[in-house]
C-alpha cells in the first residue's frame, strides 16, 4: 500500500506540514509513505496539441510531449494507491499550478477513453497501456489558506476536486484549513493536526476497499457525493452541483435550506462511471457533428478567417 503526500505549497508552511502529518498517521496505518513537494518543479500548462491522447488511441503509451517536470509527478500518482494533496489557496481557489498539472494528466488518463483504446488493444492482441491507470484509488484534499473569512478560500476544495475526476478516485474525506493567517503555524492548532492525521489515516484504511464502503471523513457539504456548498441555480427549484455536475431539488422549510440528490443523480457524478462515460460519449459524438460542417464549409472558412490571421495588419 503506497500512499503519496503533495504538496503544492512553500517549503516548510501549512501545505507542506499538514500533509507531512497526514503521511506520519498513514504509516502508522501500515502504508509506504511518498512526499513530494512540487513548489520548485516546472510544470507548465497544457497546450491543448492532443499528442497525448492522440498517441493513445494510435498504439502508443500516453505521453506528454513538453519536457519539463510533469512526467515525475504523474508517475508518481500512477505508482500510489492512495493520494494526499494540499495546495494554498491565494485567490479564492487553489494555485494555478496544480490546474496546470490536472490540465495536462486529467484528458489523456480519462477512464472511458483508456478503457475504450484497452479493449480495442486486448481484441488487436496488441501492446496494452499502462496498467497502473486502471486501478482504483483514493484521495484525501487539504485547501490551506491564510483568510479568516471563508468564503475567501470557498473554490480551494471544490477546484482541487478536479484532479480526481478522470482516474475515479474515491475521495475520502477533505479539510479546509483556512485562517492560518492568524494561525501563525499549523503546528500551534493542535486539533487541526489532529484533523491532517486522521485524514491521513482514513485514507490509508480505505485502500482496497469497494468505493461505496469508504466513509466520508470531514463536514457533510450540500452536495452528498463531493460534499462541498456550492450549487449552482437555474431559476427553479432543480439545482446542480457544479463540482460533480448532478441535479438536485431545492426546497425551503422556515429557515432551513435543503437540496436533495436521487441517489441515480449521485451514482452519475463526474467521479464515478457513469458520469465520466456520460463526458465520454459526449465529447466522442462531437466529432460527428464538427466534421461534416467543416466540410460543408471548406470553401468559405478560410475567408472568414482571414481577418483573425491578419489581424496585427488590420489594426494599425
Amino acid at each position: 500500500m503506497n500512499v503519496l503526500g503533495l504538496s503544492f505549497g512553500r517549503k516548510m508552511k501549512c501545505s507542506e506540514i499538514l500533509v507531512k502529518e497526514a503521511l506520519f498517521e498513514a504509516k502508522k496505518a501500515g502504508a509506504e509513505v511518498k512526499f513530494i513537494s512540487t513548489i520548485n518543479m516546472n510544470i507548465q500548462h497544457c497546450k491543448g496539441c492532443g499528442a497525448c491522447s492522440a498517441g493513445r488511441n494510435n498504439g502508443k503509451q500516453i505521453k506528454c510531449i513538453i519536457k519539463d517536470d510533469y512526467e515525475i509527478l504523474e508517475q508518481a500518482v500512477l505508482d500510489a494507491d492512495a493520494i494526499i494533496l494540499a495546495a494554498p489557496v491565494y485567490a479564492v481557489g487553489p494555485v494555478g499550478q496544480l490546474k496546470n498539472f490536472i490540465d495536462r494528466f486529467g484528458p489523456a488518463h480519462d477512464r472511458p477513453a483508456i478503457q475504450y483504446e484497452q479493449d480495442k488493444r486486448i481484441t488487436a492482441g496488441e501492446e496494452l497501456l499502462d496498467e497502473r491507470a486502471f486501478k482504483d484509488r483514493y484521495v484525501g484534499y487539504i485547501s490551506v489558506g491564510g483568510a479568516s473569512t471563508q468564503n475567501w478560500v470557498s473554490l480551494g476544495l471544490p477546484s482541487m476536486h478536479l484532479f480526481s475526476f478522470s482516474l475515479m478516485m474515491k475521495v475520502v474525506g477533505q479539510i479546509d484549513a483556512y485562517d492560518m493567517g492568524r494561525t501563525a503555524s499549523p503546528v500551534l492548532d493542535k486539533e487541526l493536526m489532529s484533523k491532517a492525521g486522521e485524514l491521513g489515516r482514513r485514507v490509508a484504511e480505505a485502500v482496497g476497499k469497494p468505493y461505496d464502503e469508504v466513509e466520508w471523513f470531514g463536514e457533510n457539504g450540500s452536495c452528498p457525493v463531493c460534499h462541498n456548498n456550492l450549487v449552482t441555480l437555474n431559476k427553479t427549484t432543480t439545482v446542480e452541483c457544479p463540482v460533480c455536475g448532478i441535479r438536485g431539488h431545492l426546497s425551503i422549510d422556515g429557515e432551513q435550506l435543503k437540496v436533495e440528490f436521487s441517489k441515480e443523480e449521485q451514482n452519475r457524478a463526474r467521479n464515478t462511471r457513469i458520469g465520466l462515460q456520460e463526458h465520454f460519449d459526449e465529447i466522442s459524438n462531437m466529432k460527428n457533428v464538427a466534421r461534416p460542417k467543416l466540410e460543408a464549409n471548406k470553401d468559405i472558412l478560410p475567408q472568414l478567417l482571414e481577418k483573425y490571421k491578419n489581424f496585427e495588419e488590420l489594426v494599425k
